[in-house]
């Protein structure tokens, strides 16, 4: 009996790891409602008869949000811990996504999709922030691309699952249903998760001067820059890829709107299982060396932008699937990768400002790139242009690497020199 007892005990998930588990549950129900503009975009866009440039503006709106916010959010986190604002950051974007329903004038609408964004896009700091005090070093690169899988998977089933529902029964029902589960989930999670006994809890200086003042280190902190301006060119790329996959499979190459949205599918799952695969790697191969490896999702991911702009009109679906799969392995893959690199060039205690303050950087690409690239379609009537764009931006980002490189080797050789 007592050896009984002893196997359930040791059945058990360890803390940590359920702790881990609820965060990847919200973060699923967080990409599911914010990223269930894309899938939808195309039905949005006929319903209010937008231009490809506007229907880039939607997530452009979803990520403006996360840019004003995450900041403030990291600020709030370091001093609240995780827990309450898992809550108050789902009710925020369920919120607003199911008033941005109630409109039928584009800008109208885009407002409320921005509001939605501030609880979309704090959620990354404030998740992050519970990775960084429930995980070693050694384990973060896994737990984080873990929790970051929760943000392609949830992109996935609102392929799966929102773009049916909203091709029977509109858009909008689509949005509302989703909403109402994500706020559902917030309150379970209110419940359920707990702040890691390591961390703060809530005893540090909450004043407007120390807040400048942590601003002020993480702008001169330049490693922490450069990361930023990496992910900006990432994630610009992967929300193009995400944003004109559907409308470039059926468009150009005259693939149904089912097969279409299965393309987006296979995206966003590969990308998952790269948001892991990318974290083991980098754990277990590199010892939680991280930027050779957002180097290496560059490459590849410029050679599949490339790609996609040479192939010939009406390429058949199956000739399709493993040139997204590989794209989306990579672009949606880095995700996790960059967390840990923004959270571990700072102090636990900084790592909510810090993954604030990158986010913020990221998420200008988010903003600026889908736009951009649905005016380039819609002057040249051709997505070619669209994805050399793509190409052109990971250009940039692999010189931007080279830079962080040479700058760690230096401040490793800096550290080493005083150690003797």
């Amino acid at each position: 009996m007592a050896n009984l007892s002893l196997s359930v005990k040791r059945s058990r998930l360890e803390p940590h790891w359920q702790m881990l588990i609820w965060l990847l549950i919200v973060q699923i129900l967080v990409a599911f409602v914010g990223r269930g503009l894309v899938p939808l975009g195309v039905l949005i866009g006929a319903d209010l008869s937008l231009s490809k440039a506007q229907i880039g503006m939607l997530p452009a709106g979803l990520f403006l949000g996360q840019a004003l916010a995450s900041i403030p959010a990291g600020f709030l986190v370091d001093r609240l811990g995780s827990r309450r604002l898992l809550l108050a950051l789902s009710m925020c974007l369920g919120v607003g996504f199911i008033f941005s329903t109630f409109f039928t004038h584009f800008w109208s609408m885009l407002i409320f999709v921005v509001i939605g964004g501030v609880g979309y896009g704090a959620m990354h700091p404030v998740s992050n922030r519970g990775i960084i005090y429930w995980f070693t070093q050694t384990q973060r690169g896994t737990a984080m691309g873990i929790k970051q899988m929760g943000v392609t998977l949830g992109s996935a089933l609102s392929a799966v699952i929102l773009l049916p529902i909203a091709a029977s029964y509109g858009w909008r029902t689509a949005v509302i249903g989703a909403a109402l589960l994500l706020i559902l989930i917030g309150i379970l999670t209110f419940f359920q998760y707990r702040d890691s006994p390591s961390a703060p809890q809530g005893k540090s200086d909450q004043r407007l001067s120390v807040f400048y003042k942590a601003m002020w280190k993480m702008i001169q902190n330049k490693p922490l820059l450069l990361v930023s301006l990496s992910a900006l060119g990432l994630n610009g790329a992967q929300m193009c890829l995400n944003t004109y996959l559907v409308l470039f499979a059926y468009e150009k190459m005259g693939i149904s709107l089912f097969l279409s949205g299965v393309l987006l599918v296979i995206s966003e799952a590969c990308g998952s299982f790269g948001r892991v695969a990318w974290g083991v790697i980098s754990d277990r191969i590199f010892n939680g060396e991280r930027v050779i490896i957002i180097i290496v999702i560059v490459v590849i991911s410029a050679l599949s932008s490339s790609t996609l702009a040479l192939l010939p009109e009406h390429t058949p679906f199956g000739l399709l699937v493993p040139i997204i799969a590989v794209f989306g392995f990579a672009v949606s893959g880095f995700n996790g990768i960059w967390m840990n690199l923004a959270s571990e060039l700072v102090p636990p205690e900084q790592a909510g400002i810090s993954s604030g303050l990158s986010i913020t950087i990221g998420s200008l690409g988010v903003i600026a790139a889908p736009p951009v690239f649905g005016f380039m379609v819609d002057l040249n009537g051709s997505y070619t242009s669209g994805w050399f764009f793509i190409t052109g931006l990971l250009c940039i980002v692999f010189a931007i690497l080279l830079v962080l490189l040479n700058v760690n080797k230096k401040r490793k050789a800096r550290v080493s020199e005083r150690a003797i």
